[in-house]
């Protein structure tokens, strides 16, 4: 009886905490889905999209509509936290593209209309094929893989602002509160995905825990060296 009691405990403790890394992975995402709008505001208020690109936007949409689809129970069992945050980022992303639609110019409206069907057509094809050509199971894996490659790419725009600052020795590209928004969301699902043995959730979200201790150190270092920069004198006699 001792022992069932344990193990009723065990595993009620494992269902807080893998809950518990969930929620954080969507609060801290809620975090990174907000951060663009003082852009939109000064795309609203100046009527013009200006120099700004909706590519990353677009790109985001497509990644939370994969990542939602995985995240349903008709693909994977137990991970709806997944589809929740993605839930929520696809419909921020579609806001954000809708915006820059309305104040772009006519080519780039053009343009961003084209890549917006793409982008729900590509989601579309993925769905029937996965719906149609495979079982629950093989399901999983189908879309799960699609997953990982969709996540990992997104790492492409970490390592251009590493590169970045690295280049310039500056962290002004690199605002702390996101890098670490990053880092916290990834490591929240990184441990998500560990406690439920879930490789397509885990392994992109352990690279962008990786990435995001990259930018923490990047920004602790290249912030100092500007703070030495910023006491020295401005004469030397």
């Amino acid at each position: 009886m001792a022992s069932l009691a344990s193990l009723l405990l065990g595993s009620y403790f494992y269902d807080i905490c893998t809950f518990a890394a969930g929620l954080a992975g969507n609060l801290f995402a809620f975090v990174l889905f907000v951060s663009p709008i003082p852009t939109f505001r000064r795309i609203v208020r100046n009527q013009s999209t200006e120099q700004f690109s909706g590519l990353p936007y677009l790109y985001s949409l497509l990644n939370c509509l994969i990542c939602f689809w995985y995240g349903l129970p008709i693909v994977s069992y137990g991970v709806i936290l997944v589809a929740t945050v993605n839930s929520i980022g696809a419909i921020f992303q579609l806001v954000y593209v809708s915006l820059f639609i309305i104040f772009a110019d006519n080519a780039k409206k053009l343009k961003m209309c084209g890549m917006l069907i793409g982008v729900f057509a590509i989601f579309g094809l993925i769905t029937f094929l996965s719906l149609q050509m495979f079982d629950h199971q093989s399901r999983q894996i189908f879309v799960g893989y699609i997953n990982v490659a969709s996540l990992i790419s997104m790492f492409a725009s970490p390592l251009f602002i590493i590169n970045l600052v690295i280049k310039t020795k500056s962290v002004e590209f690199m605002p702390f509160h996101l890098s670490l928004a990053t880092f916290l969301m990834s490591i929240s699902f990184f441990s998500y995905g560990m406690l439920l043995r879930d490789f397509f959730i885990y392994i992109p979200n352990g690279i962008g825990s990786v990435l995001g201790i990259i930018q923490l150190v990047l920004y602790g270092h290249y912030r100092e060296k500007s703070r030495e920069d910023y006491t020295l004198p401005l004469f030397v006699s």
